[in-house]
């Protein structure tokens, strides 16, 4: 008989989906189906506009408080005195230069992305060696200038005054032939490239940093001032900008209007007024530093005001003070005045007109690097460079402003001291030692040597 074959074992169907689910779970799926939990969870998500509405919510919030933490501390250094001034501006050149160095390491990244050569090891060695050089140079001449009496009466600091500038050059030269000699095939278009930019770094940061220490030892008056012109322009022009602006002012900044512009020309022209005016009463705002120990609280700084803060009186024409006179009801001959507050309409005016293109050169800056802000180092703010790009150019305006017409010349125990000891030999010292001993015994003052 031929054998059946053995017929194949059903095979047991695959269990349908409501098989393969639990119970509570098939009743969910009956109760909500999937398009309405879909549905259900973008209630519960916020709209795109909410989020965004949030997002500048707390950028404001964060913005608003890191600025009265850097107005706070700005004060509280201002009170604590010159040298925690000149360690402020210090300390904002570093994160600066560091931020604008960046830029370049960034584009070159950037270019050359999957380059397997990879970067040059002694370019950031070499960036903070010219920069140490630099400042030593340019703080050692403040020094020198500013604090001949000290320097130029103590025989051990003698030599660094009169040797300074060839040790400054030496150190450059050394950083020069470093520089040479870390040239490598495959690298050189980026070192050089590295090269140009910090120099180029150097003289719109470091250099400009030197002016503003400058003002500092000059007065905290031609610091204080200066800066707060700048940051009551940059405040006006926000306000006047979203009050009454319409028309674009500069494609590099596409925020600013205007309206903005011109709004906070004349208001920054009365806030300078009424500020300078108010500061100029102190000697601690008006006097030379001479004493690094001094504080607000010592009352211990104490000149003879430059002729600029003296109040004076303007002699009326008669047809006005018959005006005036009438109009107020008592006799008016004369307005006092101080030349100080001509200066300040000067300083304010370029605040307002001439500083504020520092910042559209660092708007182009970050569009040509296509970044939004130089860094993080102030939260809400961006980079430090973003908040001094207008400061550097106000600084440099108002040594130069000062130098050249404010400054009362004329001669210091500093100089002539320095002038002995670096145009006389010893000889020539104790002769004139003993030639103003006996002047002065002729005088009646007793000399004891």
């Amino acid at each position: 008989m031929p054998k059946v074959p053995p017929q194949a074992e059903p095979t047991p169907a695959a269990p349908t989906t409501s098989e393969k689910q639990p119970v509570g779970s098939r009743r969910n799926d009956i109760e909500n189906p999937p398009e309405q939990k879909q549905q259900q969870l973008q209630l519960q998500q916020p709209p795109p506009e909410d989020a965004e509405k949030a997002k500048k919510k707390a950028s404001f919030v964060t913005r608003t408080l890191w600025t009265f933490i850097m107005i706070g501390g700005f004060i509280t250094l201002l009170l604590l005195g010159h040298v925690y001034m000149i360690m402020l501006v210090m300390l904002c050149q570093t994160l600066v230069y560091r931020e604008v160095t960046a830029l370049f390491s960034l584009k070159r990244k950037d270019v050359g992305e999957g380059n397997s050569r990879g970067r040059d090891p002694w370019s950031k060695t070499l960036n903070w060696y010219f920069f140490a050089v630099t400042n030593y140079f340019l703080y050692g001449e403040s020094i020198i200038y500013y604090f001949k009496h000290v320097v130029f009466s103590n025989a051990q600091l003698t030599p660094f005054a009169t040797n300074h500038r060839f040790v400054s050059f030496t150190l450059y030269l050394i950083g020069f032939v470093g520089f040479v000699l870390s040239l490598k095939r495959g690298y050189l278009k980026q070192q050089f490239g590295l090269f140009c930019w910090v120099h180029m770094t150097l003289l719109l940061i470091v250099v400009s940093s030197h002016f503003i220490v400058n003002n500092i030892l000059e007065g905290l008056i031609w610091f204080w001032v200066p800066a707060s012109l700048v940051i009551c322009n940059d405040v006006f022009a926000y306000v006047w900008g979203i009050t009454l602006g319409r028309t674009p002012l500069i494609a590099l900044s596409p925020k600013k209007t205007v309206e903005g512009f011109v709004g906070a020309f004349f208001s920054t022209i009365i806030f300078g007024l009424l500020w300078g005016t108010y500061f100029m009463r102190f000697d601690y705002m008006i006097c030379p530093m001479r004493d690094l120990g001094v504080t607000a609280w010592s009352g211990q700084l104490q000149c003879t005001p430059n002729p600029v803060f003296v109040w004076r009186d303007w002699l009326m024409p008669a047809p006005l003070s018959v005006f005036l006179s009438t109009l107020l009801g008592h006799q008016v001959t004369t307005i006092p005045y101080a030349p100080y507050q001509f200066h300040l309409l000067v300083l304010s005016c370029f605040a307002s007109l001439v500083a504020p293109f520092g910042g559209f050169f660092a708007s182009g800056f970050k569009r040509a690097f296509d970044i939004k802000d130089f860094g993080h180092s102030i939260p809400g703010h961006g980079g430090m460079t973003d908040r001094m790009d207008c400061q550097f150019l106000m600084g440099v305006f108002t040594y130069v402003y000062y130098s050249s017409l404010i400054r009362d010349n004329h001669v210091t125990v500093g100089s002539i001291l320095q002038t002995i000891v670096s145009g006389l030999t010893l000889t020539e010292q104790l002769e004139l030692m003993a030639d103003l001993k006996r002047y002065l015994e002729s005088q009646g003052v007793p000399v004891r040597l």
